[in-house]
């Protein structure tokens, strides 16, 4: 008579997620899958309108007057100094803003987590800038570093009464910058809540009872198990940094040495007419979010698996 021999503990496990994660894929196809249909409706067609008018020689002042170019839009644009310029520009409003909301909203973050009394007070006092319209927010923060009667420099008496902030570039840069942490702040925290709610107290506890110190615990244990959700909060918060057009529409219009490439894309399509520059510089702006998008999704280079605890 034969022995039956079980298959071995590591195998079946491995088949048994395997399984899981398919049979979890495919639900994640099916629910996905008519937003991702009704967003290709709706983006599909000014997508492939803006690419085929890239191509083109084409202003308004002149619309029976469109001349096939090519690629020379593209290469007119990047050629121009003033591109590069404003790409660097959208970078630091990127890099630094998503750095300094990464930091603080973490700190919000834990306390929110942390909180016991007043936790729903709390949490919608910190969200209430997210509510606020960008353009109204971005009036307010043009009132408040204005030399002529806003308040900051008078919480800033080093700099003088009547310091410009919109005088100079690096200044007027810095003042949109703190706009724009002070309305999305929130929304990298509610994020970042988020992952915290998923470390295990559990292990918390353990690190406490083998002597960790507090950094210890961050550092080793809470950060490393909210890397998913900090992946997700940087992605999205940066990928709508490097999109930033509407604080510095309202508070410098451009001025200083401010425009970022979406405020460059509004001046040749809106105010010069430019339908054929405009269109290659918004696909410019879409080729360089994808590439944004894609650097950081390999810079955390999170395993999905991993994240949700299995091996």
């Amino acid at each position: 008579m034969s022995a039956v021999t079980a298959p071995a503990p590591g195998k079946a496990g491995k088949a048994a997620v395997s399984d899981r994660a398919k049979a979890e894929t495919r639900l994640g196809q099916k629910l996905v899958a008519p937003a991702i249909i009704l967003m290709l409706l709706v983006t599909a067609f000014p997508m492939l309108r803006a690419i085929y008018l890239s191509v083109f020689d084409y202003a308004l002042t002149a619309p029976d007057d469109r001349n096939f170019i090519g690629l020379n839009n593209y290469l007119t644009a990047l050629s121009d100094p003033l591109f590069w310029k404003t790409t660097a520009i959208t970078v630091l409003y990127m890099v630094v803003t998503v750095a300094v909301e990464l930091v603080i909203g973490f700190i919000f973050a834990m306390v929110m987590h942390r909180v016991i009394f007043a936790r729903g007070v709390i949490r919608t006092s910190i969200l209430v800038p997210y509510g606020i319209i960008t353009v109204v927010s971005g009036f307010a923060w043009q009132f408040a570093f204005s030399y002529q009667n806003g308040f900051v420099n008078g919480w800033l008496p080093f700099i003088g009464d009547d310091f410009n902030w919109f005088g100079e570039s690096t200044p007027a840069i810095i003042a949109i910058m703190v706009s724009e942490i002070w309305k999305t702040t929130p929304f990298m925290s509610l994020l970042l809540l988020a992952g915290l709610a998923q470390v295990s107290e559990d292990m918390i506890e353990a690190a406490k009872v083998d002597g960790a110190t507090w950094w210890q615990r961050l550092t080793r244990v809470i950060l490393p198990n909210m890397r998913a959700a900090i992946m997700v909060a940087v992605l999205f918060r940066a990928l709508d940094a490097y999109r930033i057009f509407d604080n510095i529409f309202v508070m410098t219009f451009g001025a200083q040495n401010t425009e970022s490439i979406s405020f460059l894309t509004y001046r040749q399509t809106i105010e010069q007419f430019q339908l054929g520059m405009g269109s290659a510089l918004s696909v410019l702006l879409f080729l360089s979010v994808l590439l944004v998008a894609f650097l950081i999704v390999k810079l955390f280079r999170v395993d999905l698996a991993q994240a949700r605890q299995e091996s």
